[in-house]
């Protein structure tokens, strides 16, 4: 790992950078953007900005200009001359009293990610334990903001892979289909692409782009309800997210299910210069 800070310094991710009483550290109070770097260019960087400055406003607290986390995003960027990897931009509210803890990782593309894309994933679905109303009725939830309170969903996570599963698709307790822990849920219905409403959901960058170019290239789209059985009578269900970007759900609750060769249509939608 490398690290840049907004200063333009680059240091190694083995030095010390945060402070025991960092809020980000003692309370996961904080945000956060993975980005996928591509022939050194960070896809969509300034929709993830924007989501950033977002997320710590619902956190109410203000990280810096986009201007200083082009500083941290260059010197990660010089520091890894070719090839794909990973930014991560971190901002946390600091300590107490202090202004935000705020720095820039860069990683190659962990090998997991890579077979995910090409050989797609086995899912469990679990329960959310709220639904997406119960969330836009509560802000102070946070479900779509990009915090650094990641704890559930990696548990969530864990318990998949204790069960020979890889991934996770969240069922909200009205029963409808809600996101991955770090994926948005996309379906395929011939050329219609289908993803679940926002409530309760965080609004993901790469699924929207994934929908312009889809409109662009003459598919249907929509973000409607979706249930278990529309996942099962699908022609194709996928975890889309920056990273990863498109990985073909394989089965769904130890159940094989068919559309992974439709992932190359996605990622072809995906790679399409915009109209």
């Amino acid at each position: 790992m490398v690290v840049g800070l907004l200063d333009g310094r680059v240091r190694s991710g083995a030095e010390p950078l945060l402070r025991p009483d960092d809020a980000g550290a003692m309370r996961g109070e904080g945000v956060f953007e993975t980005i996928l770097v591509q022939g050194g260019q960070p896809r969509d960087l300034p929709e993830h900005l924007a989501r950033l400055a977002k997320s710590a406003t619902m956190l109410d607290f203000q990280g810096p200009p986009d201007a200083d986390w082009l500083h941290g995003v260059h010197a990660v960027l010089g520091a890894f001359p070719g090839g794909d990897l990973v930014l991560r931009l971190v901002s946390t509210r600091g300590p107490a009293g202090a202004p935000p803890t705020c720095y820039v990782t860069g990683t190659p593309v962990p090998d997991e990610v890579l077979r995910q894309r090409v050989q797609g994933v086995a899912v469990l679905l679990l329960d959310r334990g709220f639904a997406g109303s119960d969330a836009a009725a509560a802000p102070w939830m946070l479900t779509s903001a990009k915090t650094l309170s990641y704890a559930v969903n990696m548990a969530a996570l864990r318990h998949a892979r204790s069960m020979g599963a890889d991934d996770v698709i969240f069922v909200g307790r009205d029963g409808a289909v809600m996101e991955a822990p770090t994926a948005t849920v996309v379906v395929v219905r011939d050329r219609t692409l289908v993803t679940p409403p926002l409530d309760g959901i965080l609004d993901g960058i790469t699924v929207v782009r994934l929908i312009r170019a889809a409109q662009d290239a003459g598919w249907a789209t929509a973000y409607e309800r979706l249930t278990p059985d529309d996942l099962s009578a699908a022609d194709g269900v996928f975890l889309v997210s920056s990273v990863r970007l498109v990985a073909p759900v394989t089965s769904i609750d130890e159940v094989p299910r068919p559309g992974a060769e439709r992932a190359g249509e996605l990622l072809d939608l995906l790679d399409a210069p915009p109209r």
